[in-house]
């Protein structure tokens, strides 16, 4: 269990102000060894300001990363990552800034990654459901995030696109997360695309997914078309090349 640790969360955040403090609290009443990363795409409501305050009241364990707009899911995550293993961090934690990713999973998590290199909090496997959609929501999600992407990535997880995930360091190097070409939610599935492709064991352990409460959501059509063109993109990537055939 020590070679997990130290342990970095990473969260993006646009007008998550009425979220964000609820989600520092919980995280750090854990009493684990987590260091939070924050990046703020200069949300208008004030978050980036609100996370410097959090940051004061949690010494050493909050980093706000502030861009100069709103610059898409994948580049935040892409630069927290890095930035998280340039602090040594040995398990990258990726989680939402809304609360539909709660944080007292993180045990879960955590207790899973030491037997796998990936895990992913799923909202499909038994005890993993979804809290506050409609019917559409639901539809979309089992169709096209599931059926769909699965079925033209050749991907096992049962839930490709949820964003809450542990990572080990050594796989987040290998797998060149900084190449990722996804600018919105893609990027889930493009980086489990990866994470399968270079042979690592991916876990999955039940999440409940609770549908923001505050804030307004950031799925568009435009998201929905580039996650339909990215995994026809990763088909072909799967049809012309081998993936490596190591431990999964």
């Amino acid at each position: 269990m020590s070679e997990l640790y130290p342990v970095y969360v990473v969260t993006a955040t646009y007008n998550e102000a009425d979220n964000l403090p609820t989600l520092v609290h919980r995280l750090f009443e854990l009493r684990l060894p987590l260091h939070l990363i924050v990046v703020d795409d200069a949300s208008p409501d004030g978050t980036g300001e609100l996370a410097e305050q959090l940051a004061a009241r949690y010494p050493g364990k909050v980093t706000v990363v502030h861009r100069p707009g709103k610059l898409g899911y994948a580049s935040a995550h892409r630069q927290a990552l890095s930035m998280a293993l340039n602090h040594g961090a040995a398990t990258v934690i990726t989680m939402d800034a809304d609360l539909s990713h709660d944080p007292g999973r993180i045990p879960a998590l955590m207790q899973a990654l030491e037997h796998c290199d990936v895990v992913v909090g799923s909202r499909y496997v038994p005890g993993g459901r979804i809290e506050g959609w409609g019917w559409f929501r639901h539809f979309l999600s089992r169709v096209g995030g599931r059926f769909v992407t699965r079925l033209l990535t050749g991907l096992r997880a049962g839930d490709c696109t949820s964003g809450f995930r542990a990572y080990r360091a050594p796989l987040l190097r290998k797998v060149r997360f900084d190449q990722t070409q996804s600018e919105g939610y893609g990027f889930l599935v493009e980086m489990l695309f990866r994470c399968q492709r270079a042979g690592a064991r991916i876990c999955e352990v039940p999440i409940v997914f609770v549908d923001r409460r505050a804030g307004r959501s950031k799925l568009s059509k435009r998201i929905i078309l580039e996650s339909a063109l990215l995994c026809f993109k990763l088909l072909g990537q799967r049809l012309c090349t081998r993936p490596h055939r190591g431990k999964r």
